[in-house]
């Protein structure tokens, strides 16, 4: 076989995988986060919140075993969870994981006694607003100025909520 057939057999994309993130994920979670995120968190953020007995996390790969290409994480004391973040590495949004990792992420939290999500997402951020918006948050707030554009201008955020029992 040539290297540009293994190559591309090894890189082409397979159904999306879900499991718990592991602190040894926090160098890749914070590559997605930077990719995906203007401001991204770094690893020893990372690492501090995966290290926190209040974080939820899990990772979307490649197939088993392959290249992260999501995540979601969340932190919280039963009843109440906040969403931290949600990721997709750009080549693989548009196919459901963020949906995919919300309602996993949900359904687990529920067996665990949670029943009310939260989270704060950029009033212009028209693709994490449709996400939320389909997996059943609604608007309860708005925060100004909770953001800032690249130029520094203040950007509002909405801020939702689900209750998932």
């Amino acid at each position: 076989m040539s290297a540009g057939f293994l190559d591309r057999l090894i890189s082409r994309k397979r159904e999306a995988v879900l499991r718990p993130a592991l602190p040894e994920d926090a160098e890749a979670l914070a590559a997605l986060h930077a990719a995906a995120f203007r401001i991204g968190w770094d690893m020893a953020e990372f690492e501090r919140l995966l290290a926190n007995r209040l974080t939820h996390a899990l990772i979307a790969t490649n197939g088993v075993g392959g290249a992260p290409v999501g995540f979601i994480l969340l932190s919280g004391v039963a009843p109440e969870i906040e969403i931290l973040s949600v990721a997709v590495v750009g080549a693989r949004r548009g196919e459901g994981i963020a949906r995919r990792l919300v309602e996993t992420a949900f359904g687990r939290l529920a067996a665990e006694g949670f029943t009310c999500v939260f989270l704060e997402v950029e009033e212009g951020n028209a693709a994490a607003l449709r996400l939320y918006e389909h997996t059943g948050f609604r608007e309860i707030g708005r925060r100004a100025g909770y953001y800032r554009s690249a130029s520094g201008a203040p950007l509002a955020a909405k801020v939702m909520r689900r209750d998932i029992a």
